[in-house]
């Protein structure tokens, strides 16, 4: 079960592959790349994906034996060659389609695929610019000044009965998550903790992970320089 790896005590980092950002051979290339460092999990998804999940998923795996995990930004991103998928509820905005009505459409095609499913608390925290997830999903980040609002918002979705929280300012944030948050929904929550957004070096990595974070996740900074994805799990190694 995948979702057992993430009650694992020690840190773990996740690589985001956006199929659309990708040729082919940058996917080959990448999921090679992950392999060699040993990187925990692959997570696939994007806010528009233009390109077939599955034909990126099977690319991945080719290459890459760890759980590929799907990281959906609509109700038809999904594959049966995936071993989970992030269930995943916008539960920091108000717009229906991303608390439940997308979750409706996908169900049927979840439960055929035979995927094991990991219901997720979505947390977008504003992190200095509009993102595409924002944009995408018509709705308002929690601001990064208000812990508030986002340990009540994930102490509701733990209590909603979501295994997972992940908290992220959007793909290509200017910044990384409030540490202060971060903290405080560690200290109020019993679930893994999932930080993304904005991670560009390994002192960022370890200030996210310092804060409570069990899970964290890079994308964007590895789609520029994947070189640095060697560094940052040595860094995750060190804690």
């Amino acid at each position: 079960m995948v979702y057992s790896l993430f009650t694992q005590p020690k840190k773990q980092l996740a690589l985001l592959i956006d199929p659309d950002k990708h040729t082919n051979e940058s996917l080959q290339y990448i999921a090679t790349v992950a392999q060699k460092v040993g990187v925990d999990y692959v997570f696939v998804g994007g806010s528009l994906l233009i390109t077939d999940i599955s034909d990126c998923v099977c690319t991945i795996k080719s290459y890459y034996t760890g759980p590929v995990i799907l990281f959906p930004g609509h109700a038809n991103q999904v594959c049966s060659s995936a071993d989970a998928i992030l269930f995943l509820s916008l539960i920091s905005g108000r717009n229906p389609e991303f608390l439940i009505g997308n979750h409706v459409i996908a169900a049927p095609a979840i439960k055929q695929a035979g995927l094991e499913v990991i219901p997720t608390g979505y947390i977008l925290i504003e992190c200095g610019k509009t993102t595409s997830v924002e944009y995408m999903s018509n709705t308002r980040p929690i601001p990064g000044t208000k812990p508030d609002i986002a340990v009540a918002t994930a102490m509701a979705g733990e209590m909603l009965g979501l295994r997972a929280m992940y908290i992220e300012g959007g793909s290509g944030a200017d910044n990384t998550v409030n540490t202060t948050i971060i903290q405080k929904i560690k200290q109020s929550c019993t679930v893994p903790i999932i930080v993304g957004g904005g991670i560009q070096t390994p002192h960022m990595l370890t200030s996210i992970f310092e804060a409570g974070a069990d899970i964290a996740v890079i994308g964007t900074i590895i789609e520029k320089q994947p070189e640095l994805l060697a560094p940052m799990m040595e860094c995750v190694r060190r804690l």
